[in-house]
């Protein structure tokens, strides 16, 4: 869909019936650092090989007390970079496991045949991880044009090998894949296709190709943040996207924000709403704005301190169509 470049952008928050409140905390979503063995175009975390910074043992046993003190958290949602190769992975799965919490390892695929990563697999099949798979399309030439040459061949193995220790059959052995769409280069914008049937779009190929099979697939609206940003602002699409995403704004979709129910952590341990507001750097803050740390909810002995959501703009990226969320589509 083309849309004007003359119109101005609605704030998000003038956008909303009411205020974007927090319900329950059951969420905790860590970035553990920057390093990757990748350099993705559409990555928002501008992560890559050469980033250094990760989390610090410090932070990581704070992150250990808090898994161990709330028992509100549901799931630990662990993320990067590559989350594998961060300080801190192994210690936060095994905590959150010893209380039966859900653990979901973001997962580019291709780190399981880095140096010293061979033995993943198996350890994420052990500790029954849910593995959410970056895979953004079926088709080796788009995948290997966002994530690198090789990638497509190397996930695709990574996958298999996943399937063998019980992925994708075992119904404790979660096995999802992300599909993103390419960063856009021209005016003619398009939402991500229809969930469930680009879910069967992949398990037939897949299937068929590779013998490959897995549980659900996510599709994930690339909102303008990081390297996806950086390709838009080049081509001066960044406010036309902005405008396309506005002009798809759904109401039905904000009850079921992601922003909603998490914490987002960095490395360094502050706290954000959402990933999103995190490489941004629009810290989460209590009512009376003062900015939240994990060495905080420690002292106040509580996850709940923050009663409104911090908005921004790329919030409609969240909230266009079916919506998008690190699960996906929210309707």
């Amino acid at each position: 869909m083309t849309v004007s470049t003359n119109s101005t952008l609605t704030p998000f928050a003038q956008k909303l019936a009411a205020p974007l409140t927090k319900h329950k905390i059951t969420v905790l979503q860590i970035n553990l650092g920057r390093r990757c063995n990748l350099a993705c175009s559409h990555c928002h975390v501008e992560a890559s090989p050469k980033r250094t910074e990760e989390l610090s043992p410090e932070i990581c046993e704070q992150l250990v007390e808090l898994i161990h003190r709330f028992p509100q958290i549901e799931t630990v949602d662990l993320t990067g970079g590559a989350p594998e190769m961060n300080y801190g992975f192994r210690p936060l799965v095994e905590a959150a496991r010893s209380h039966n919490k859900e653990v979901i390892v973001r997962s580019n695929l291709t780190i399981y045949f880095e140096l010293g990563f061979e033995d993943l697999p198996d350890y994420f099949a052990r500790h029954q991880l849910r593995v959410v798979a970056s895979l953004p399309c079926y088709l080796e030439q788009n995948v290997d044009k966002m994530r690198g040459d090789g990638v497509f061949d190397s996930s695709i193995k990574a996958l298999q090998r996943l399937n063998q220790l019980g992925y994708g059959s075992d119904p404790n052995l979660v096995l999802d894949l992300v599909y993103n769409p390419q960063v856009p280069t021209t005016l003619d914008f398009a939402l991500a296709p229809d969930q469930q049937p680009l879910e069967l779009a992949y398990k037939q190929h897949l299937g068929e190709q590779f013998g490959i099979t897995f549980n659900h697939l996510f599709a994930i609206t690339n909102l303008p943040i990081g390297r996806t940003k950086f390709h838009l602002e080049h081509r001066q699409l960044h406010q036309p996207y902005l405008q396309f995403l506005e002009g798809h704004y759904n109401d039905s979709t904000v009850e079921h924000l992601m922003c909603r129910n998490e914490l987002s952590v960095d490395y360094l341990g502050n706290i954000y709403d959402c990933d999103f507001n995190q490489m941004e750097e629009i810290p989460a803050t209590t009512p009376q704005g003062e900015r939240l740390t994990v060495a905080k909810l420690l002292a106040a002995g509580s996850l709940d301190l923050i009663e409104d959501v911090k908005t921004a703009p790329y919030c409609y990226g969240c909230t266009a169509g079916s919506g998008s969320s690190c699960g996906g589509s929210l309707l």
